[in-house]
């Protein structure tokens, strides 16, 4: 097989669920692939080197544009006649209408279509305008679970056996580690000294960070004393508000905003944390709690959408709309070293499953299945 790929998200939205996707499938195919050829488009990128021969890359230019889905929603140029299959992995936005070859895209969820309000304006719109038209062009979906799998078949009345579910992984980075050694780094850097409960993601209200801040206000006095919660990520607009949630509350002493925290230092939160909690609404896959199960973190997480499916039977789940219950699960895992135990053989365990390897050659799978099709 001759096949093209947008690698631009690799480059353009690093620290992304579709940023890491992109990086990772890339690398992956290289790992596992010797017999296909892959044409990557990629802007200058450091991260992505040492390829086969049987890999190569045409470099792409960015617009002036500030926006993600700006540049990206300008399409590659496939000169090259050889391609049999193209491959768009961020939701299929940039997708040319004129290539001859077979297409496929990677769609991982359709959320702004079911939470609208929890999307930037600019995607919703390309999202809106754009996806019907990328759905009639292409020949095949992949996506990363079955839930979102049957999201897309009802929502689109598109073929669901042209639809491949090709689960993600945990990067390697993320394996267990010295728990007092990763306190200490994070103290040294970062200057928090207390045990705590971890947040890891985006500020996105479907992400539920006031209804944890709620449930963390809940908790007995003496957890609260003992165990801060830490809430990682980028602080955009919506930081103001879980701030001043917090203040109203009489925990903001309690909680900490760390802001953006770069990869390589994520391991070592996981690592050092009681608990993982990841209360959304809405998940098409959710990278998270198989970062934190492949470092051995007790996970809790919402019963709603991709996550069980995810999770399964490793993690504690909460309804993400019941404030009472999220609390208690936190108390109880605080409470309970027992519990805490099995939750970590369970995580390891569970994240045996996962692998970008695995992902890869489900990824060619699909490929091969649409090209016969």
């Amino acid at each position: 097989m001759k096949i093209g790929i947008d690698g631009r998200a690799a480059k353009w939205y690093q620290g992304t669920g579709i940023g890491t996707y992109t990086n990772q499938l890339i690398l992956s195919l290289n790992n596992t692939d010797f017999n296909n050829d892959y044409l990557i488009f990629m802007p200058q990128c450091n991260s992505i080197n040492n390829l086969k021969s049987n890999f190569k890359t045409e470099l792409v230019e960015s617009t002036s544009s500030n926006s993600f889905w700006d540049d990206v929603n300008v399409p590659n140029i496939l000169n090259n006649t050889d391609i049999e299959l193209y491959h768009v992995p961020q939701n299929g936005v940039g997708l040319s209408e004129n290539i001859k070859c077979k297409k496929v895209i990677t769609l991982h969820d359709i959320i702004p279509l079911k939470m609208p309000e929890t999307v930037s304006d600019r995607y919703l719109k390309i999202f809106n305008d754009e996806l019907p038209k990328i759905l009639e062009n292409c020949d095949g979906i992949i996506t990363v679970s079955n839930f979102s799998k049957n999201d897309i078949a009802k929502e689109f009345n598109f073929p669901s056996e042209n639809i491949y579910v090709t689960p993600l992984a945990a990067e390697d980075i993320y394996k267990p580690m010295s728990k007092c050694h990763c306190k200490d780094l994070i103290t040294k850097k970062y200057g928090i000294q207390e045990d705590f409960i971890l947040y890891v993601g985006g500020f996105s209200p479907r992400k539920n960070i006031l209804g944890l801040i709620d449930a963390y206000s809940t908790l007995p006095s003496k957890l609260k004393e003992t165990y801060k919660l830490v809430i990682t990520g980028k602080k955009g607009p919506s930081y103001y508000k879980y701030k001043s949630r917090a203040e109203e509350l009489l925990v903001s002493n309690n909680v900490i905003f760390t802001d953006f925290v770069p990869i390589e230092d994520m391991p070592l939160f996981y690592n050092a944390t009681e608990v993982l909690v990841y209360p959304s609404f809405y998940e098409g896959f959710g990278l998270p709690p198989i970062e934190a199960m492949a470092c051995g973190t007790p996970v809790i997480a919402s019963n709603v959408t991709s996550l069980p499916e995810v999770c399964y039977e490793s993690a504690l789940f909460i309804d993400p709309n019941d404030i009472d219950s999220l609390s208690y699960d936190i108390e109880r895992v605080l409470s309970n070293s027992l519990l805490r135990l099995t939750m970590v053989k369970k995580s390891l365990t569970r994240n045996k499953h996962f692998s970008w390897n695995k992902t890869a050659l489900e990824t060619i799978s699909a490929y091969e299945s649409i090209l016969k099709s």
